[in-house]
């Protein structure tokens, strides 16, 4: 999305109207191989050259009251005549929005293969309506998904969306400051389906409100083995998205439940106790679920060196037989 702002400016420069303006923020979302890097125009003007699939724009002012034509097209166009999506808009002043490119180009090899299209939150936030809450946008961005129901689970929250299908928006949930686990359950709530923890007090985003996306596929080797499916948070500054660590449905070894990790916070190592660690594998992530350790352990061993770790938040996962089974946040000073 380089120089992009010289491009917008550029534009309500042309069109004479910088009194009249609306906030946009676009995000890339389409998970079809053909559309992993596309340009944005608007008016025929290149404006968002070589957005890749999983980034957005920050949010910027674009003219209000008038149409504007948005054309996307391959990452290597020449001009607004390659787009293979063309469609007009006309936004209102003052008013705040989010679109969401997502949806099928390829004409073979997804199934579903809904077509692609701009999906458009027309009332959108930049900052949360408490100063000291984070405010969280649902959004169903994945193809072959299906309807589900998300519940949260770790401080209690219960049922926070009903019945979201794909390309559907479920407004803000407004929620402190804290670390939370939503999980993804079919529509009636009775199955759990994928669980990830988001961990808003490690992300310091109080006071911002950020938009949750469900992306990429439910069965990649029904979609040309693309992206996988998960859930990623998009900052209102744009960048690449961010991935929320996925945490485990539930737990059928009742000796990795059981187990606790002290100390907490930790300095130099971390202890588990009820746990032998010969029976499992260990793998440490950050809370953007990068792996940063991964081990085996022998004997009768229940402390992990947790030295060469930077002081911040992380999460500690136990794998059995290649399924994992339990996890648990720390904290590293």
């Amino acid at each position: 999305m380089k120089k992009q702002f010289l491009f917008l400016i550029s534009i309500l420069l042309g069109l004479g109207i910088q009194a009249q303006v609306a906030r946009v923020q676009v995000v890339h979302n389409s998970a079809d191989a053909l559309t992993s890097t596309v340009d944005v125009y608007l008016n025929g003007m290149l404006t968002l050259p070589d957005v890749n699939f999983r980034t957005s724009s920050p949010f910027t002012d674009l003219p209000a009251g008038v149409p504007l034509v948005l054309a996307v097209a391959p990452g290597d166009s020449m001009s607004a005549l390659d787009a293979f999506f063309t469609e007009t808009y006309t936004l209102e002043e003052g008013e705040t929005y989010i679109m969401i490119a997502e949806g099928i180009v390829s004409p073979t090899g997804y199934d579903p293969a809904p077509p692609f299209d701009l999906y458009v939150y027309d009332m959108g936030r930049e900052v949360a309506n408490n100063p000291l809450e984070v405010d969280l946008l649902v959004h169903h961005g994945s193809t072959d998904a299906p309807t589900v129901d998300v519940y949260e689970t770790e401080v209690g929250l219960g049922q926070v969306v009903d019945d979201i299908s794909y390309s559907e928006y479920d407004g803000y949930l407004e929620l402190p400051e804290d670390n939370y686990t939503f999980q993804i359950r079919t529509a009636d709530g009775s199955q759990g389906i994928a669980a990830y923890i988001a961990a808003l007090e490690s992300l310091g985003v109080q006071g911002v409100a950020v938009t949750v996306i469900a992306s990429g596929f439910f069965e990649p080797s029904m979609n040309s083995n693309g992206p996988a499916f998960g859930l990623y948070a998009i900052s209102p500054a744009g960048g690449a998205m961010i991935p929320l660590p996925p945490a485990p449905l539930s737990v059928g070894d009742s000796e990795a439940l059981q187990f606790s990790l002290y100390p907490n916070p930790a300095t130099d190592v971390i202890r588990l106790d009820g746990l032998n660690l010969s029976n499992y594998q260990v793998q440490i992530t950050d809370i953007q679920g990068k792996q940063l350790l991964e081990n085996r352990y022998s004997g009768q061993n229940s402390e992990i060196s947790v030295r060469g770790l930077t002081a911040g938040v992380y999460i500690l996962n136990i794998y059995k037989d290649n399924q994992r089974v339990a996890s648990k946040k720390f904290v590293k000073r």
